[in-house]
Order: structure tokens, then sequence, then C-alpha cells
């Protein structure tokens, strides 16, 4: 699986690549973090089995939400247009998007839930390995089926919607 994220993530399909040891050391530092951290968050993972209703959910996990659901839209895009260096950097945003998430934050879990479940779909034909594994580990499969049947994750509008944006004129 890192050499497969190594190669996918150098650059489109198109243009050759050469072997870098420092560029396969980020690649396994990357799939290290996302073993770490859904391992980190398994029992949250576990025990929102549920429909999760994140109305009620802190600001941060808000966000956090907002960005996954932009890098799944960005992530949608770049599979159709063969852009796999790209859809990886989506997938980077998106674990990047669920540590920043304090454990303790009110619908921490439901997102890691959610997220995770996003992530796993998403990376899985860049490194099917890892995600069939830790898809397995979660409790995804017994409550879903198998990754490789599981439908491809929706974006959701809602989770888009912002109460505030920054806008700079000049």
């Amino acid at each position: 699986d890192t050499a497969r994220l190594f190669v996918m993530f150098a650059g489109p399909p198109e243009d050759s690549v050469l072997w870098s040891d420092s560029g396969a050391e980020g690649a396994h530092r990357f799939l290290r973090r996302l073993w770490t951290h859904a391992h980190g968050c398994a029992d949250a993972v576990r025990a929102s089995a549920g429909a999760a209703d994140l109305r009620e959910a802190s600001a941060t996990v808000r966000n956090a939400r907002r960005l996954i659901h932009a890098n799944l839209k960005q992530a949608d895009y770049d599979y159709e247009r063969i852009r796999y260096n790209t859809v990886v950097s989506a997938g980077m945003k998106m674990l990047n998007a669920l540590e920043a998430v304090p454990a303790g934050d009110a619908g921490a879990g439901a997102l890691a839930r959610e997220g995770l479940s996003i992530l796993l779909r998403v990376l899985y034909p860049v490194v099917p390995h890892i995600a069939w594994s830790l898809w397995n580990d979660l409790g995804f499969a017994a409550a879903s089926g198998d990754l490789l049947d599981a439908p491809w994750p929706q974006v959701d509008p809602a989770a888009l919607a912002q109460d505030e944006i920054e806008l700079m004129l000049q």
C-alpha cells in the first residue's frame, strides 16, 4: 500500500515518476497516521453505530464535517478526471480534519464514524489492503458489508452549508 500510495500521489498517471525514498517514507507516515487515528477512536466509532444527529454538534465538529464533505466532492471530481494525486490529497485533508477534532467534543464520535467511513471508501482504490483491514477492524463490515460492496459515499449538501464566510475585498 505504501508503494501504491507513493506512485499515485507523485503526480498525474501520464507523467513518469522517479522513485524517492523520502516520498515513500512520507506515504508510509501518512498510512501510519491513518492506522493510529482509526484505532485510537475505534471505541467511539463502534459506540456511535446508529444514525448520527450532528445538529447539536460543536462548531469544531461541524467545521470538520464540512471539510470532509468538501474534500469528498473534490475526490469524486478527481476520480472522474483520473487525477489520483489530488484524490490522495483530499484523503490527507480528510484525515487532518478528523485529527483536529477533540475526542470530548459533542458529536465527535458520530463524526469519527461518518468521516472514517467516507475516508476509507475514498482511499480504497488507492490503498486497498489497509482500507479493507480498517473497515473490518472498525466494525463497518458487520454493519454495511464488505468494503468492496459498500456504496460510494454521497456528499451531503447540508454539510457544505456555512453560517459565516470571510470575504476579503480590496
